[in-house]
């Protein structure tokens, strides 16, 4: 049986192109004299952000801790919006190695209460508080099912950091799945941020990879912190290569990714209203919602697997489903027959028991 993976775009393969091109990339050693293929991708994820520089990374979560490090120099409270990412799932790097405390603010769909971020902003250390060393906004939004914050709101968060001299960072690791759905260059996103990192490993299909763009004096210092943590690199060309093609001819098709996650969120929908929102579905995430369900999202995601389709319980009454290029209308139709299948069996065992 060939499984349906909705587990996460980073299950993409890289594309025929891709490996074409890693073959033949030119390489040099990255970390002596530079590897032409890296500085060509470095080059190319600056003009596109609308950045002086950019730094290849082996992973996004090395990509954010890096950015924290030569932001702050280790030490401070570093703000975000509750439920991001670089707080659920890079907590470590954020206390053990950046010596950073976190403050997780009220959101709404991912976008910070700015009243909020305006009370607890501190721009010296106090007798009661940490300064702020850092903001950190997400786009698109992780745990709000791939949301993304309008312009007008990251505009806000910026004017009012640089009122109190504090950096912006944005961990945009879909980046340009909020740029396709804002339907503006990501330039325009990047442009609220002092600093931001994306993947080419998920959507983009390129099979490693993350970059860290800003200034060039803070992607020097951003290199001396890259090396402190392991992520010097070699012929990276290799990967690097694959990442060149991901934003050459990757991203103008991830509308299609957005199209079919609305098409999986509005069957869901039509199947039993409580599981989802197809309003709220923005881009490629779609979050299912079994608070009414008497099983709970491990037990329907081993059910779901047995019927060949993949996803993931990111709570223990939710699912997330991801789509990327390898699902396609017949993969969400699937899906969908899955679904309801396991409905009317769950429904029956329960009018049985």
């Amino acid at each position: 049986m060939t499984m349906v993976d909705l587990r996460s775009d980073t299950v993409t393969l890289p594309t025929e192109r891709m490996r074409e091109r890693m073959a033949t990339a030119a390489l040099g050693d990255d970390s002596r004299d530079g590897d032409p293929t890296v500085r060509q991708l470095e080059a190319m994820a600056a003009e596109r952000v609308g950045k002086e520089a950019a730094l290849f990374m082996p992973s996004g979560t090395m990509a954010n801790l890096v950015a924290l490090l030569a932001h702050t120099g280790r030490g401070g409270e570093v703000l975000l919006a509750a439920g991001s990412h670089i707080s659920r799932t890079e907590m470590g790097g954020i206390a053990i190695l950046a010596s950073l405390l976190h403050r997780e603010l009220p959101a709404t769909r991912g976008a910070i209460a700015l009243d909020a971020l305006r009370e607890v902003m501190s721009p010296g250390l106090a007798h009661n508080r940490l300064a702020t060393a850092l903001i950190c906004l997400e786009t698109t939004h992780n745990d709000a099912g791939g949301a993304v914050p309008s312009l007008e709101h990251m505009a806000a968060v910026s004017a009012l950091a640089r009122e109190r001299g504090v950096p912006v960072h944005i961990d945009g690791a879909r980046l340009f799945n909020a740029a396709v759905a804002l339907g503006v260059p990501a330039s325009r996103i990047a442009a609220h941020g002092d600093t931001l990192a994306f993947c080419v490993s998920k959507g983009l299909s390129a099979p490693i990879g993350s970059l860290l763009c800003g200034s060039r004096a803070f992607i020097e210092r951003a290199r001396a912190f890259r090396r402190m943590v392991g992520g010097n690199l070699r012929q990276a060309g290799v990967a690097a290569a694959a990442g060149i093609v991901a934003l050459e001819e990757m991203v103008d098709r991830l509308a299609e990714d957005h199209r079919v996650a609305r098409l999986l969120a509005s069957g869901l929908h039509d199947l039993d209203p409580s599981l989802t929102e197809p309003e709220t579905v923005e881009t490629n995430i779609v979050n299912v919602d079994l608070t009414t369900s008497a099983r709970t999202a491990p037990e329907w995601a081993a059910a779901l697997k047995e019927q060949g389709i993949l996803v993931g319980p990111t709570k223990p009454r939710r699912l997330r489903l991801v789509t990327h290029r390898h699902v396609g209308d017949e993969e969400a139709k699937r899906a969908l027959a899955a679904f309801r299948s396991l409905t009317e069996n769950f429904s029956a065992a329960r009018a049985v028991t």
